[in-house]
């Protein structure tokens, strides 16, 4: 019999009732536990498995097609991954070296491999570069070492002339020096990078620094009336005067031999081989330069991305790769193309690389004065 309650109930149904539901709650309590169970187990195993892969930050100012044939063989031999940052041509050597300074703070870069060594000297004197005598370069020369151990310079490219040999066939035509091209006869004829940025920033700087600062100044303007051609980096330089849309143009080494190489008309000056003896005059040979940045989040793994990068290995590839560069380390001895001329075999420009740091404020202004567009 179903004893009936004063609500008129039946209590044994209020009883199963009272069962159904609390065993529907345990039943939902234990899916909620179940799925927060998962959860921390997947945590658990996430937090213990290895951790994120160890990396080394480069700020690289060389061009993208040359660094990548080097990057690989650090990570083949460290274990570490290599991630780097690239400049853009029409910024080339300032871009980064402008963002290296606005993260002073709070550093992203292990590493700035710059294509120049003005910039370089610059940060340095930001203190935002860390001193490291790497034993890479010990046997390098003593000019292409900071004082103060926080720069390194190595592979060197040289600023050259480059002609266009339908436009002028005979060598008595072309221009030896680079001097030569304020005279009427290239009038429109020329071209080169802008020269604000890049190597042709560092090229104005260091002619300053050599010819003086009026006489510099006379030779821009004179470039100027002369309606030398701007375009925005020294690879366009080169492939406009090897599709002769130029008859000369100032460029680097490296961009100059990738014209060649591909069977283009063009041929290869040193400039200013006849300058003088007394005469500070000549090629202008710009090393590549490696530096730890100041605080950046791997300074061991920085200090091995600069150990390789010194190493007799890496001049020998930049060498003897499409770009060319020249060796600094007296100990590597590479193959070089027939066109190239060296420090020891070409007049070099006696140049202060200091000196031409001190006048970069002045130059930059003077350059954007005289050839900003209207």
């Amino acid at each position: 019999m179903c004893e009936r309650t004063n609500r008129g109930g039946c209590r044994e149904t209020r009883r199963r009732r009272v069962i159904d539901l609390s065993s529907r709650r345990l039943s939902a309590l234990s899916a909620v536990q179940w799925i927060l169970a998962c959860f921390l187990l997947v945590l658990c195993f996430s937090g213990c498995g290895p951790g994120p892969k160890p990396r080394v930050v480069l700020y690289c100012a060389q061009d993208r097609e040359f660094a990548e044939e080097i990057l690989p063989g650090f990570t083949g031999r460290t274990g570490l991954e290599v991630i780097p940052k690239y400049d853009i041509e029409s910024e080339k050597s300032v871009g980064l070296a402008l963002e290296i300074s606005r993260e002073k703070n709070r550093p992203r870069s292990d590493v700035h491999w710059n294509n120049e060594i003005l910039w370089t000297i610059r940060l340095q004197r930001q203190g935002l570069l860390e001193p490291y005598a790497s034993p890479s370069a010990a046997d390098y020369p003593s000019f292409a070492k900071a004082k103060d151990d926080t720069w390194h310079a190595f592979a060197e490219r040289a600023r050259v002339l480059l002609i266009n040999t339908n436009l002028l066939p005979k060598s008595e035509d072309r221009p030896r020096s680079l001097l030569d091209l304020t005279d009427p006869r290239w009038k429109g004829r020329a071209v080169m990078a802008k020269p604000n940025f890049g190597t042709s920033a560092t090229q104005a700087a260091c002619l300053f620094e050599v010819l003086g600062t009026e006489k510099a100044k006379q030779f821009y303007r004179g470039l100027k009336d002369n309606g030398i051609n701007i375009v925005p980096g020294n690879k366009q330089v080169a492939e406009g005067v090897s599709e002769g849309q130029f008859a000369v143009g100032i460029t680097d080494t490296d961009d100059a031999i990738g014209e060649m190489s591909a069977g283009k008309p063009v041929a290869i000056i040193f400039p200013d081989r006849d300058a003088p003896k007394e005469s500070r005059m000549g090629t202008l040979f710009i090393p590549n330069t490696v530096a730890i940045i100041r605080g950046g989040p791997n300074p061991a793994g920085a200090r091995q991305l600069v150990d390789f990068l010194l190493s007799p290995e890496v001049e020998t590839k930049l060498a003897e790769a499409d770009s060319h560069q020249i060796p600094m380390n007296p100990q590597v001895h590479a193959t070089l193309p027939q066109e190239f001329a060296t420090r020891q075999t070409a007049k070099a420009m006696d140049v202060d690389f200091e000196k031409a740091a001190d006048l970069w404020d002045e130059v930059q202004e003077f350059l954007r004065n005289e050839f900003a567009r209207p």
